[in-house]
């Protein structure tokens, strides 16, 4: 079998295929899953448009609608689920401590345009209930990013989040931190809590500070001097002064590790994907991709 530079190795295709839907539960025999997913990567790796293709991962509107059906349905989540809970079983993921961080993903020209109506997909979808004008501009987004890798800047982020570029950091924390689950292949409550959190200045505010004390999450995240000073002004009422440390706080470059091993992929590194939806199963795609890696 010809096998082209980013395609699946034998060992990451006998490591992803048990996670992937079964063929032929629908309209007959599919199209060979891992000569689809290899045209995906092609195409999330060089960014090039589906109709471009090569030919020998079949026909680009199969690549392309498989990808979009599994982005809206779950799918992807769930083999990202499933890849994840492998890589705990065989302790690739650090849980001593998390770090958080965003990055802008600039939209290009081609993104603009969705259709007014999406077209309709069987699955239960996961798609954003307010669809894009034709013609309207595309929001570059903001994607939130966890990062809790063993081996620094191999492995993706456990847990992430898409939104609008005009949103601030801080009220994302909450929804980033709720998408951490991983299950446990031998039995048990899923892994919910890493044991530290670390994120920049932007992150600070009372009520992340709350929310991570609840779950008896420990947190390394500097005081804006703009906080500091109300703090101090408020004297007695403005509560007591944050704790930091500074050692602990070395480890956030390592979430910018995992966004520069993201943007490696130009389908990530620039958004040509109309809808969220879409964009969100990208950037997942590429976080198994390296998660086998791993």
């Amino acid at each position: 079998m010809f096998m082209g530079r980013g395609d699946l190795t034998g060992d990451e295709w006998a490591r992803l295929r048990p996670h992937l839907p079964k063929s032929g539960q629908r309209g007959g025999p599919w199209a060979s899953h891992r000569r689809v997913i290899n045209g995906r990567l092609f195409r999330q790796r060089t960014g090039v448009p589906w109709r471009d293709l090569p030919a020998r991962f079949g026909k680009w509107k199969t690549a392309y609608e498989r990808h979009r059906r599994w982005s809206a349905d779950g799918t992807w989540d769930t083999v990202f689920a499933a890849v994840l809970a492998d890589a705990d079983a065989e302790g690739r993921i650090d849980w001593s401590m998390v770090s958080v961080d965003s990055t802008s993903c600039r939209a290009h020209q081609h993104a603009a345009g969705a259709r007014r109506r999406p077209r309709e997909c069987r699955e239960k979808t996961h798609a954003p209930a307010a669809p894009a004008r034709r013609g309207a501009r595309a929001i570059p987004g903001r994607a939130h990013l966890q990062d809790s890798s063993r081996w620094r800047g191999r492995a993706p982020s456990v847990g992430a989040a898409d939104h609008s570029g005009q949103w601030g950091d801080a009220p994302q924390l909450i929804p980033v931190m709720e998408r951490i689950r991983v299950v446990r292949l031998d039995g048990g409550r899923p892994r919910t809590r890493p044991d530290h959190f670390g994120g920049d200045k932007a992150y600070s505010s009372r009520r992340n500070r709350r929310y991570l004390r609840r779950r008896q999450i420990k947190h390394t995240i500097p005081e804006p001097g703009s906080q500091r000073a109300n703090r101090k002004r408020r004297g007695s009422r403005g509560g007591r002064p944050t704790g930091f440390d500074k050692t602990i706080y070395k480890r956030r470059n390592e979430v910018e590790w995992t966004i520069n091993a993201l943007k490696h992929f130009r389908a990530v590194a620039t958004r040509f994907d109309k809808r969220a939806y879409v964009f969100q199963g990208t950037v997942t795609v590429v976080a198994i991709r390296l998660w086998l890696r791993g």
